[in-house]
């Protein structure tokens, strides 16, 4: 196995999927639901984006070539589902738990974009480019398998802040993880505008 691209594979993922800043957001997305609601939706949140990656990683460029979908266009999708997350933690709307599907928390926003989100494929999509054999491409399932190990753990032992911040605590973490929420939104949409625009430039 190509240990080298092994752990650019394993850095780079962690570094985009930031498994500490994932906490705040799913603890406030999740902090009403019993334990093992909110076990089960770790779960399924990691299991969805490490299916999303394998799925970008094997046929990435193919799909979206033939879905005539460019990378900023997913970029900017994804930013547009954030925000109405965002918006929902902001005025109280996601605070009852009655009103939430665990398996509906746990796939979006959770599983994506947030895990699996447009930085996520790009680069998994990079690394198969790169990859000449079959040790690299060991290389790179084994990262993102490690990754996900790594996130999931996160995610799983989390339950602990949500018995140290009690229902009070929470609700003010769901106000501050919304308006991450919203600025990582507002993000991803601006860098696809920036990316539309240069690519009209170059065209023209």
């Amino acid at each position: 196995m190509d240990l080298k691209l092994f752990g650019e594979v394993f850095v780079t993922l962690l570094v985009i999927m930031d498994p500490p800043g994932m906490v705040p957001i799913f603890v406030a997305l999740t902090g009403p639901l019993a334990r093992e609601d909110r076990h089960r939706a770790a779960w399924q949140a990691v299991t969805l984006a490490l299916g999303v990656i394998v799925v970008f990683a094997v046929a990435g460029r193919t799909l979206l070539a033939y879905l005539h979908i460019s990378l900023p266009a997913l970029q900017a999708a994804g930013g547009l589902l954030l925000v109405l997350i965002a918006l929902e933690l902001l005025t109280g709307r996601a605070d009852n738990p009655e009103q939430q599907a665990t398996s509906n928390i746990a796939l979006v926003p959770l599983g994506t974009p947030l895990l699996a989100g447009p930085g996520a494929i790009v680069a998994t999509m990079l690394f198969v480019q790169r990859a000449d054999g079959p040790s690299s491409q060991l290389a790179i399932a084994v990262g993102i398998l490690a990754v996900m190990i790594v996130v999931w753990l996160t995610l799983r032992f989390s339950g602990f802040i949500v018995k140290v911040l009690r229902p009070g605590g929470i609700e003010v973490l769901t106000r501050i993880a919304g308006l991450l929420l919203a600025a990582i939104a507002v993000q991803l949409i601006a860098d696809a505008v920036s990316a539309f625009v240069t690519a009209y430039l170059n065209r023209t």
